[in-house]
C-alpha cells in the first residue's frame, strides 16, 4: 500500500501550477504581441482610425467657405427685331479671414430700353470695370459664422481623436479581459489534466492492491468516486478552455481583414510581471485629470460653447456693412490708365440694421453662459469621479498582490502538509481518506492561486483604463 502513496506523492510534488509540460509543436502567444495584433488589425481599431479622417474633411469644409468665388450673370432679352437688353456680369469675391473682402467684376450692357442705372458708355465699348472691397464696420467686424465655423471644425479634430481613444480603449479592456479569461481557462485545464492523470494511476494501484488484500474495497470505491469527480472537473475545464479561446478569437485579424481563429497548440504566456507601483498611481491620476478622454471632452464642449459664445456678443452689435469700389479705375476697359479719383467714378453703399430691443440676443448669450458654467460644474464632478475610481481600482490592484503572495504561501504549505501526510502514511498514521482530503485542497488552492493572477491582470488593465491612458499604455 506504501507503494500506491510513494507514487501520489512523487506526481503531485511536480504538479506545477501553470502546466508547463508543453509539446514542442506549442505556440505561446504573449499578451503584448495579443495587443499589438488587435492595434494593428482590428475592424473596430481602423474604424476608430477614419474619425480623424472625417474631422480633416470638416475641416476641409470650413475652409470651403474661404474659397474664392467667380461668378456671372447674363440677361438677354429680343423683341420684334428690337433688343431690349443684353446684359453680363463676370466677378470674382474672394474671401478673407479678416472681414474684407475684395470684389473685382466686369460689366458689359446694351440695349434700347436698358435701364438708365446700367447704361455704360459707348467709348469703352460698353463696358466697365468695378474693383472694390466689402467692410462690416459693425456685426461681423471680429467673428462671423464662417469663421465661427472654421473654429469649430478644429474643435472637432481634437474631439475626433478622443471619441477615437475612447472606442480603441473600450475594446483593449475587453479584449485584455478576454486574453487574461483564456489564459485562467488553459492553465485551469491543464490542472485538472493532471489531476486526472494522478486520480487514474491512483485507481489502477488500488485495484491492484486490493487484488493483493492490502486494502479494503471500499478503497477502491472511493479512488473510483476521486478519478469520476477529477474527470468531471477536466470536462468542465475543457469546454470553459474551448469557450475562452473562440471568445479570444473575436479580437484576432489578419493584415488583410481575415479573422483569425486559435487553435489547441498556441498558449497563453506563463507569467506578466506588469504592475503599478504607488508612484505611478500619482502619476496616472496627474495625467487622467489633463488628458482623460472624458475630461478632454468637457474641455473641448467648453471650447466651443465659447465660440458660440464669441458669436452671440457681436450679435449685440448693430450690422453696418460699407461697401466701397472704383469705376474704371485705375484702368478702364481698354487697359488705358485714369489715376485714382476717389470723389467720382465710385461706387459706393452702406447696408445698415440694428433690433432695438435685442431679446433674442440676449437670450442667446445667458443660454450660453449657463451652458459654459454647467460644464465646468460636470468637469470638476468627473474629475473627482475619475480620481476615486483610479484610487478604488489601484486599491484593488494593491490588495489583489498583497493576496497573491498569501495565496502562493498557502499553496506551499498545502504541499507540505501532503509530504506530511506522506510520512504519516510510511509510520501507519494516515489512510487514503486523509490523502485525498489534502490533495483535494492542494488542487483548490492552486486553483484560486491561478484565479487570482487572472482577476490581478485583469485589474491592471481596468486601471489604465480608468485612467484614460491611451491604448492601455501598451507599447509605453
Amino acid at each position: 500500500m506504501k507503494k500506491i502513496f510513494h507514487f501520489v506523492f512523487f506526481m503531485f510534488s511536480s504538479f506545477s501550477l501553470l502546466g508547463q509540460s508543453l509539446n514542442d509543436t506549442s505556440k505561446v502567444l504573449t499578451f503584448d504581441s495579443f495587443y499589438g495584433i488587435i492595434i494593428n488589425n482590428h475592424p473596430i481599431v481602423k474604424q476608430a482610425e477614419l474619425l480623424p479622417l472625417n474631422a480633416q474633411q470638416s475641416l476641409r469644409l470650413a475652409k470651403g467657405a474661404f474659397d474664392p468665388k467667380l461668378q456671372g450673370d447674363w440677361n438677354y432679352k429680343r423683341f420684334k427685331g428690337t433688343e431690349y437688353y443684353n446684359t453680363a456680369n463676370v466677378g470674382i469675391k474672394i474671401p478673407t479671414w479678416f472681414p474684407v473682402d475684395p470684389i473685382l467684376e466686369i460689366d458689359r450692357n446694351t440695349g434700347e430700353f436698358l435701364n438708365p442705372e446700367r447704361s455704360i458708355p459707348n467709348s469703352t465699348n460698353n463696358r466697365q470695370i468695378f474693383a472694390g472691397v466689402s467692410i462690416p464696420l459693425g456685426k461681423g467686424l471680429f467673428i462671423d459664422q464662417r469663421r465661427a465655423t472654421y473654429k469649430q471644425a478644429v474643435i472637432f479634430q481634437d474631439l475626433a481623436e478622443v471619441e477615437q481613444i475612447k472606442a480603441i480603449n473600450k475594446l483593449l479592456l475587453t479584449a485584455a479581459k478576454d486574453y487574461w479569461q483564456w489564459y485562467y481557462a488553459y492553465n485551469n485545464y491543464q490542472l485538472m489534466l493532471q489531476g486526472i492523470t494522478i486520480a487514474e494511476e491512483l485507481f489502477d494501484r488500488t485495484k491492484s492492491a486490493y487484488s493483493y488484500g492490502e486494502v479494503a474495497a471500499i478503497d477502491t470505491v472511493q479512488a473510483k468516486i476521486t478519478l469520476l469527480k477529477r474527470r468531471l472537473e477536466t470536462q468542465n475545464a475543457l469546454n470553459d478552455w474551448q469557450n475562452a479561446t473562440l471568445t479570444l478569437s473575436n479580437h484576432l485579424w489578419s493584415t488583410e481583414g481575415i479573422p483569425l481563429e486559435l487553435t489547441s497548440y498556441v498558449t497563453p504566456e506563463i507569467t506578466n510581471s506588469r504592475t503599478v507601483s504607488a508612484e505611478e498611481l500619482v502619476q496616472l491620476v496627474e495625467l487622467a485629470k489633463q488628458n482623460h478622454p472624458e475630461i478632454r471632452k468637457i474641455n473641448l464642449k467648453t471650447r466651443s460653447l465659447l465660440v458660440d459664445q464669441s458669436l452671440a456678443k457681436e450679435s449685440l452689435k448693430p450690422k453696418l456693412d460699407i461697401k466701397y469700389g472704383f469705376i474704371d479705375q485705375p484702368f478702364n476697359p481698354q487697359g488705358e490708365s485714369n489715376g485714382f479719383e476717389f470723389t467720382d467714378n465710385v461706387k459706393a453703399g452702406v447696408n445698415f440694421s440694428y433690433p432695438l430691443f435685442l431679446r433674442k440676443e440676449r437670450s442667446k448669450i445667458k443660454q450660453i453662459k449657463y451652458k459654459i458654467t454647467g460644464n465646468e460644474l460636470k468637469k470638476s464632478y468627473k474629475t473627482q469621479q475619475i480620481t476615486n475610481e483610479i484610487n478604488s481600482v489601484f486599491n484593488t490592484v494593491s490588495n489583489a498582490r498583497q493576496t497573491l503572495g498569501q495565496q502562493q504561501e498557502m499553496v506551499a504549505n498545502y504541499q507540505l502538509i501532503v509530504a506530511a501526510e506522506r510520512l504519516n502514511l510510511q509510520n501507519g498514521e494516515s489512510d487514503l481518506f486523509k490523502i485525498n482530503l489534502q490533495l483535494e485542497k492542494l488542487i483548490e488552492s492552486q486553483t484560486k492561486l491561478l484565479k487570482l493572477r487572472t482577476n490581478y491582470q485583469k485589474n491592471i488593465a481596468e486601471l489604465y483604463w480608468t485612467a484614460g491612458v491611451v491604448n492601455l499604455g501598451f507599447g509605453e
